[in-house]
């Protein structure tokens, strides 16, 4: 296939709604989710989707991969995978006297990690580095990734049977982290009545492509982020590093992903600098996973607190 790459920003964008459009035709009444899952992607974090089996989390991991053109590779986590199943492994070759590396499926455009939780953490560990960095190291030898690199995730949530908690490390991985939600009456009635979401993954055709999506990452940081806008950013941040209900708040890492992140869905929605509404749409869903809260509160409820004690000036 010839590169689809668009000449002008025009045919670009117009190309992205295109995406847009065919994402939101398979995964149904989840607008949000699926501009949120766009964000991320565009501006090169990774996702994590935690919710409970069947409402759609590979369906979407499929649909983002289709229509960006990226190579898909899916790892069904259980308890016995080894992190050589997922990055590779060196193998002695007689004829040669030497090891060879053979890739494993983490070498991808989108990898899809299917419940990640349900590997022991020590398989959870083996994606830290290449999510950080894009690389992987085997037998102190680097291999580079391909680029893009996307890592999609899906968690099942933690009171279910033979999962395994992520820990802090790998959960600041994630720039995002998303729940699709049971489907509304509508959403579900077409869903029961339409067709399978199988085939009409089938029928998608890819509107964007690497280098395309290149070009959107860099057209996002350069919208425009004010002193006063930053200024928000960071009393956020520091609000979560003083508040008596969280042990241990937000990092620097997680400021700079906020922005980024903030940039992305500003550019999604049109415009060439960033409000408030943009870092408020998009803090639950970063910062969520990323509080230790100090007591019973969970991380999610902890943001919305946040967001409700910090003015915007």
């Amino acid at each position: 296939m010839s590169a689809i790459t668009p000449l002008h920003d025009d045919a670009l964008h117009s190309r992205l709604d295109a995406a847009m459009a065919q994402v939101n035709q398979v995964l149904l009444g989840k607008p949000r989710q699926v501009k949120l899952a766009f964000t991320c992607l565009i501006a090169g974090g990774h996702l994590l989707l935690e919710d409970v089996p069947g409402v759609g989390k590979t369906t979407l991991a499929h649909a983002l991969a289709a229509s960006f053109a990226l190579e898909f590779q899916r790892v069904q986590f259980t308890s016995d995978l080894l992190p050589s199943d997922i990055i590779g492994v060196s193998v002695y070759e007689r004829e040669t006297g030497q090891f060879r590396f053979h890739p494993g499926p983490i070498f991808t455009g989108l990898l899809l990690a299917d419940e990640i939780n349900r590997a022991t953490p020590k398989t959870q560990s083996a994606l830290l580095e290449a999510m950080a960095e894009g690389q992987v190291t085997v037998d102190g030898q680097t291999h580079a990734l391909p680029q893009p690199f996307f890592v999609v995730a899906t968690q099942n949530p933690l009171d279910l049977a033979g999962t395994f908690p992520l820990p802090d490390s790998q959960l600041d991985r994630f720039m995002l982290r998303v729940s699709l939600d049971y489907p509304d009456a509508a959403a579900e009635r077409a869903l029961l009545t339409g067709s399978d979401r199988r085939d009409l993954l089938a029928q998608m055709s890819p509107q964007l492509d690497g280098p395309a999506l290149s070009m959107l990452h860099r057209q996002a940081q350069a919208i425009t982020a004010s002193p006063a806008l930053l200024d928000y950013l960071q009393a956020l941040l520091a609000g979560s590093r003083r508040h008596a209900d969280i042990r241990v708040g937000l990092s620097p890492r997680a400021g700079l992903a906020l922005l980024n992140a903030a940039r992305t869905w500003a550019m999604l929605s049109g415009r060439g600098h960033v409000l408030p509404e943009d870092i408020q749409a998009l803090f639950v869903p970063l910062a969520g996973h990323r509080l230790v809260p100090a007591r019973g509160a969970n991380g999610d409820a902890l943001a919305r607190q946040l967001l409700a004690e910090v003015a915007v000036d």
